[in-house]
């Protein structure tokens, strides 16, 4: 069995056909969707990019992993998907980037170059593509092909809709992954790792101009200021995570965002061609997701931060062509950590011990089984103070207070802050997270949910073993125990 784990980076779970979005044109996602399973209620569990793919790769909690903004360092002692790949018999190669900063105490010195960026790769991949954020190799290729392109990665892509779509960056991961294909023999494992939909909001080529402005909806637009709380209304001052507020400036920046998508969507189509002109799509196994979503304007915000869904609500579609459950729907809560376990289960090995989530296999048959009733994501903003603050823990304990946590139920979205505040939305009386609960009970019943939550993914993956003779208890996946293990 093949494997294609695919991960878009910023793509809202609800901007494809196959979700029901009215507009956007993605035939391969919808193809992929039909012969596979969707995942309706799919949540990342963080953001950025390197917390949600922290989360996505080991399959731990913010609040377990640690990894809280873009330039936390991966704790060495997880295990993760690229480990458990190799246990599987493959060669795990990456095309792309994973965003995963090394852990200090496995650097060689602290002149180590990789503790200068968390832009390096996750431990166990091989790299057939290396695409840091610098885009480099992509831009040294547009170069020889003599096109005039501006410095820096934000100003390269940018510049995207001034060139045939076919140099676009995600064309360029594409072919260099097509190369790669034609040279492996079966029983490969691929990690296509691409940037868009991912801003600057500018769609390569033909796809710029796909869709036009006015046939784009305008955005939920955020409630009044007395209403909101003070991490949305510090959000809305600044200019990176503020929408615009010109109406045909937010259906224009909508429509550049729809058309990456449908690029991107093109791009996977020469994928799955590749894969078929080599006879193989009947024994490769696809899993494609995201780091995290985009605001695109909802609530006034644009990027991924806060706590709407809208920044957590990701595209989630698992095709496994040994499962006869092409086109099923799973509609209850699924999120980004129950994915590791999943292919660990896939694959014939037991699910790492850390892991928070759970094997997905028993919904994506169709069976009845015991499930969660929330989704649950964490946004921790410190790295907006970090640099500011007059010391570390424990002279500067104002960082550790920089957090929230959400818990979403068919009804209500509750919103936990670490400095004591709270949201409480009813979502059945209004799903736009406008509309507060006021409801004691209610409130007091979402804190508990959220409490418990916590209580059980406390870190484990050394808790549920004993020490002693006989060795009864569990060993975490992966690990190989001692000869001897002393009593207790």
């Amino acid at each position: 069995m093949n494997v294609l784990f695919i991960t878009l980076d910023q793509f809202r779970g609800d901007t494809y056909g196959a979700a029901g979005h009215p507009l956007v044109a993605t035939p391969t996602l919808d193809r992929i969707a039909g012969e596979g399973v969707r995942l309706e209620r799919h949540f990342s569990q963080a953001a950025p990019c390197s917390p949600g793919r922290a989360a996505l790769y080991t399959g731990t909690y913010q609040m377990n992993n640690r990894v809280v903004a873009n330039g936390t360092p991966l704790p060495s002692g997880l295990d993760n998907l690229a480990f458990v790949a190799r246990r599987a018999g493959y060669d795990p190669t990456l095309f792309g980037y994973t965003d995963q900063g090394l852990d200090p105490n496995s650097a060689a010195g602290p002149d180590d170059p990789r503790l200068d960026s968390y832009d390096g790769v996750l431990p166990g991949f091989s790299v057939g593509l290396y695409l840091p954020e610098s885009q480099a190799g992509w831009i040294h290729y547009l170069r020889a092909l003599g096109y005039d392109v501006p410095s820096g990665w934000s100003s390269a892509l940018r510049s995207e809709p001034d060139r045939p779509a076919e140099f676009s960056l995600s064309g360029f991961l594409t072919t260099r992954f097509e190369t790669w294909l034609e040279k492996q023999e079966s029983g490969w494992f691929a990690h296509l790792s691409y940037l868009r939909p991912h801003p600057p909001y500018a769609a390569a080529g033909e796809f710029s101009t796909m869709y036009d402005p006015d046939d784009v909806e305008l955005p939920i637009a955020p409630v009044d200021g007395k209403e909101r709380h003070w991490v949305h209304e510090a959000a809305l001052q600044v200019e990176a995570s503020a929408a615009p507020t010109d109406a045909h400036e937010m259906r224009s920046l909508r429509a550049q965002y729809y058309g990456m998508i449908s690029e991107v969507d093109y791009q996977l189509g020469r994928v799955v061609h590749a894969i078929e002109h080599r006879g193989e799509w009947d024994d490769t196994l696809v899993v494609i997701t995201a780091d995290h979503g985009d605001q695109l304007g909802d609530h006034g915000l644009k990027e991924k931060l806060g706590f709407f869904p809208q920044s957590y609500h990701v595209i989630g579609l698992w095709r496994d062509p040994r499962l006869a459950n092409g086109g099923r729907v799973v509609h209850e809560f699924s999120e980004n950590v129950d994915l590791l376990p999943t292919l660990a289960d896939a694959l014939g090995l037991d699910e790492p011990a850390q892991c928070d989530g759970r094997s997905l296999t028993g919904l994506l048959n169709g069976e009845k089984v015991p499930w969660r009733r929330a989704a649950h994501y964490e946004w921790d903003y410190r790295a907006y103070m970090i640099r500011g603050a007059p010391g570390r823990w424990p002279q500067d304990r104002s960082l550790s207070l920089a957090n929230l946590a959400v818990s979403i139920t068919d009804d209500t979205g509750y919103v936990q802050f670490a400095d004591g505040s709270f949201k409480c939305f009813d979502l059945l009386l209004d799903p736009t997270w406008r509309t507060e609960s006021r409801d004691p009970e209610r409130v007091l019943r979402a804190a508990q949910e959220q409490l418990v939550w916590r209580q059980e993914h406390s870190r484990r993956d050394l808790t549920d073993m004993l020490l002693r003779p006989t060795r009864p208890g569990r060993w975490p996946a992966g690990f190989d125990a001692p000869h001897e293990l002393a009593s207790i």
